[in-house]
Parts: C-alpha cells; structure tokens; sequence
C-alpha cells in the first residue's frame, strides 16, 4: 500500500512533468528554472539536440524552436521509481511539432521516452538529469522536411 508521502510525491512529479511540457510549448525557458535542479545535465542527442547543463539547454531550445508554428508535448505512462529524496522515471512522450513554412505546414511527429533522475529540494522535486530515447520520426505533410541534425525536444 501506498504511503501519504508516496502518493503526494508521485502526484508532485507528474504536475513537474507536465509543466516541462507547458515550459517547452509556450517557449518559457525561465520557468526550467523551477523544472531542473541548477546543476542538471539534459542530454537532447537521440533526436539530434544539445547536450550539457541548463543554460546550454535553454540557450539550444530557444534557437531552435522558433522554426516551429506550434508544438505539444504529450506525456503519459511513467514508470517511477522512488527512494526517498530521489526518483529514477521513464515516461512516454509524444510529441507533434508544426513546422513554420507558410500555407501548406508540414508536421513532424516524434516519439520519445524522457529517462530523468529526480531530487527532492527545498522547493520540491526537480529533474537533476534527463535523457532523450527515441522511438519514431515521422513526417506526415508535405513542407520543408526533417533531417538527421533535425532536434525535438
């Protein structure tokens, strides 16, 4: 059974990986500040992104997703695994990004598992390392199309 603690830490780590997903489709690269410990290392490569710590992560996303009309992260499934302060998850994302490229958009759908170490800090729980999995890219309009240095998040 379940403790208090357990139920409220798994409830408070999924409401963080949610606001990732918020944070990356609204482009608010401020609010990775209350998303990811200020040490963390996010490794974005599998899907041709950046790796390296927080700046370089926000520095990389807010160069490279302006290319897109839109974007929505969707994530479910996540497998938790908790040990006190600390958390190990993989959790299903899939992800449709809109390309900006005039009346006839092309859309990319992209798969993905993010694998994050997780920390308890005196401002609640924080992903202290993430790692992209890719499952799938799939263009499915015509537009301008993906390439191998291609990066979603």
């Amino acid at each position: 059974m379940l403790s208090i603690q357990e139920i409220s830490d798994r409830l408070e780590i999924q409401d963080l990986l949610a606001r990732y997903c918020d944070a990356v489709d609204r482009q608010d690269w401020d609010a990775f500040d209350r998303i990811f410990t200020s040490d963390a290392v996010i490794d974005y490569r599998a899907l041709g992104g950046s790796y390296g710590d927080l700046a370089v992560t926000k520095r990389f996303l807010a160069e490279s997703l302006p290319m897109f009309a839109s974007s929505q992260h969707l994530v479910g499934s996540t497998v938790l695994d908790l040990d006190g302060d600390q958390a190990r998850a993989r959790t299903i994302c899939h992800n449709p990004m809109v390309w900006r490229d005039g009346d006839d958009p092309s859309l990319l759908l992209c798969g993905l598992w993010y694998r994050d170490d997780l920390m308890r800090t005196p401002e609640g729980w924080r992903i202290r390392s993430r790692v992209e999995e890719r499952s799938y890219i799939k263009q499915v309009a015509p537009g301008r199309p993906a390439g191998p240095g291609d990066q979603v998040t």
